[in-house]
């Protein structure tokens, strides 16, 4: 058994990526699914297709890699996270579609639980906002809007879980019941200092605490498969959220490292060691990993639209068939005009935390075209990215490395990542294994198997595919800077 299986369970396909002893992809295997949009601001998924694409994904890159179950000495998981599903306890059937980290539907309900002062509260248990982002107050609306849900809850009948708890109760055939300490952390209901469920927010929920899953280290015994599913019981050996587990891919260990991760959304994770840092600029405090019972902390830093603002362009306004065109359109733009796109198609994350806003478009031209559309979206991942920059630097003054590590499918486009070290004036380092979120989940599962080599060594061996440096003139940098705070303060404003 030389192989680990790694599950992604991201925001809109499932991968299941298969390495070797030396950490190698061997195989791998995605399916994309539906996003269904009920209601203005409102995004689900159907649990069905979460399980089903996972079980597809997994034997395909068994089946290609030609392994068998028999050469896998274990799973590891990792998972878009904040997600919401509620579930019958007995016949595991989902009692709603799973409410997705990006639905605003309780901002009213976040909005008057922080007019009572309740914000204090869940800030010192969690280290989170009160934000619709979050799994607590998404798990209420369940409660409070499907039909018979409340009585069910208190009669012990459904359990909850974020999508790592849903998988491996499907994998295991209901007999197990967890998660891990980084996603219980994105749940708004995990106090992250005493490492349990807070029953204080629970209770101002209304949420049972008997639906809410076992919390584990990211590398525990989570199970065994089904031997039916693979041809074997295969152990599940380690979870992580898909940005801590990045965090782990990325050998961010020491704390100062930081690494910031371009999926759908952006996020940015700082080490700060074995304490809580509280943030002064409202990012968020949160578990980067835990191993051995120890957590290790973070500040973390949310964009929500990053990738899917290519997807935007794609499907949305059609001004491009395929991701990958977006570079070269970027590249022709006017470099005269000056079009600033602000993103907040969902509201905005970090540091504004504005659930209310709609994304806006700046700097139009008569001669304004798709290629400047094009610059002015790629360029807003650049400009968001520094926001959350300053606000970590202005919080956490331990020092370490000034360089950002990333990855993502975004960090493949050159010009996006030459912009971003243009406007944080920094140094960003592109590892030559972008599959970092992967990556992470298999070294936790592979180390807890004995497969993989321990922490020191698994950084050792992090390698540089290219270095970006920045190029752009101050003066350039702030002015552009400039123009895009200026844009956001009008979007908030509207």
């Amino acid at each position: 058994m030389t192989h680990i299986l790694a599950i992604d369970q991201g925001t809109t396909s499932t991968r299941a990526i298969l390495f070797d002893q030396a950490m190698n992809v061997v195989s791998s295997a995605q399916e994309e699914f539906p996003q269904h949009y009920p209601a203005s601001g409102w995004v689900e998924h159907d649990p069905a297709d979460l399980w089903s694409t996972t079980a597809a994904t997994c034997r395909a890159a068994i089946e290609r890699a030609g392994t068998g179950a028999e050469g896998i000495a274990a799973i590891g998981i990792t998972n878009q996270r904040e997600t919401t599903l509620v579930w019958d306890r007995k016949t595991g059937k989902p009692i709603h579609n799973a409410i997705v980290w990006q639905d605003r539907r309780t901002s009213a309900l976040c909005k008057a639980l922080k007019s009572e002062g309740f914000e204090e509260i869940v800030t010192d248990r969690t280290g989170l906002l009160l934000d619709p982002y979050f799994s607590g107050t998404k798990l209420a609306w369940i409660l409070d809007n499907v039909e018979g849900a409340r009585a069910r809850a208190e009669a012990g009948e459904i359990v909850f879980g974020t999508v790592d708890t849903w998988l491996v109760w499907n994998l295991t055939g209901g007999a197990v019941h967890v998660t891990d300490a980084t996603n219980a952390a994105r749940t708004m209901l995990y106090d992250i200092r005493k490492g349990r469920w807070s029953q204080t927010i629970c209770e101002r929920l209304g949420i049972p605490m008997a639906m809410l899953p076992e919390v584990r280290d990211c590398a525990a015994e989570f199970g065994q498969t089904r031997p039916d599913l693979f041809g074997r019981a295969i152990p599940i050996l380690g979870i992580a959220g898909d940005q801590q587990a990045a965090t782990v891919g990325q050998a961010c260990f020491a704390p100062g490292m930081m690494k910031s991760t371009y999926g759908t959304g952006c996020f940015a994770l700082l080490n700060t060691g074995a304490a809580p840092v509280r943030s002064q600029n409202r990012l968020l405090t949160t578990i980067a990993y835990q191993l051995d019972g120890k957590p290790t902390y973070a500040l973390e830093g949310s964009i929500f639209i990053a990738g899917a603002v290519v997807q935007w362009l794609r499907d949305g306004i059609k001004i491009i068939r395929e991701a990958k065109e977006a570079q070269g359109l970027a590249d022709r733009a006017d470099p005269t005009q000056q079009v600033v796109l602000v993103p907040a198609f969902t509201g905005l994350g970090a540091p504004y935390w504005n659930a209310e806003c709609r994304g806006a478009v700046f700097g139009l031209t008569r001669n304004s075209g798709p290629e400047e559309l094009t610059r002015a979206a790629l360029e807003s991942v650049g400009y968001q990215t520094r926001d959350l920059l300053q606000a970590m630097r202005a919080d956490w003054t331990g020092g370490g490395e000034t360089a950002l590590r990333v990855d993502g499918g975004m960090s493949a486009s050159d010009f996006a990542m030459q912009f971003l070290s243009d406007i944080i004036d920094a140094r960003v380092d592109r590892p030559k294994v972008l599959e970092t979120t992967a990556m992470g989940a298999a070294w936790l599962a592979g180390q807890r198997a004995g497969l993989y080599p321990n922490q020191s060594e698994f950084a050792a061996q992090w390698a540089l595919e290219r270095c970006f440096q920045p190029q752009m003139a101050a003066e350039t940098r702030e002015d552009k800077y400039a123009a895009w705070r200026r844009a956001v303060d009008a979007t908030m404003r509207f």
